[in-house]
């Protein structure tokens, strides 16, 4: 079955679109960072992340394991002195990271034909990254009442006799406007004969 295998086509023969991948997978080696339209970029992500994973691998390997993923590197990028970068000065950096080598930038559109444009870069070994949330402003609300609930429930206890009061003096207040509003009416109705 082929499902799933129209990712990334970019108007392009297969052969065509390898030889971009490699064009631009071996610039953003070398450079760490390209300015590219967005299709291209997210089409580069896996190309270039899949390439890095062979660098990391042979970084602990034996050295026949290591030329072995350095040939399959060469194979795919076709740029012997971007791969010899990658293997002997970049992957260095990667070794720790488990995947996500890469990050994206949104730019926006390209004046000439509104194409959307974005930055791929290289991620530095030393950044961390996004600190994960730690709870959604919900349940953040909701542990918070729950903390404040120990130490004031006497207070917790009080507030629904609070919320009953004002409601009933609420609804007193619409009656009163009500009859107001019915009297008034009624007046007019008798100025008026």
């Amino acid at each position: 079955m082929r499902h799933l295998k129209h990712r990334h086509q970019l108007g392009r023969t297969k052969e065509h679109r390898a030889a971009l991948m490699a064009n631009l997978a071996s610039a953003l080696i070398t450079h760490g960072r390209i300015r590219t339209t967005l299709a291209k970029a997210k089409a580069l992500r896996p190309f270039v992340e899949k390439i890095i994973t062979l660098a990391v691998k042979a970084q602990g390997s034996s050295p026949e394991r290591s030329l072995h993923f350095r040939r399959l590197a060469v194979a795919r990028i076709r740029d012997r002195q971007a791969v010899h970068l990658l293997f002997n000065e970049k992957a260095g950096e990667f070794k720790d990271r488990p995947g996500g080598y890469t990050r994206i930038y949104k730019l926006g559109n390209r004046i000439g034909d509104a194409a959307e444009m974005a930055v791929i870069q290289l991620i530095p070994g030393s950044d961390t990254g996004y600190e994960k949330r730690k709870a959604s402003s919900k349940k953040a609300a909701s542990a918070a009442t729950e903390a404040a609930a120990p130490s004031g429930e006497s207070e917790a206890a009080a507030e629904p006799e609070a919320v009953e009061e004002s409601a009933k003096a609420a609804a007193e207040a619409g009656a009163e406007a009500a009859d107001e509003a019915s009297s008034d009416e009624a007046e007019k109705k008798e100025g008026d004969k």
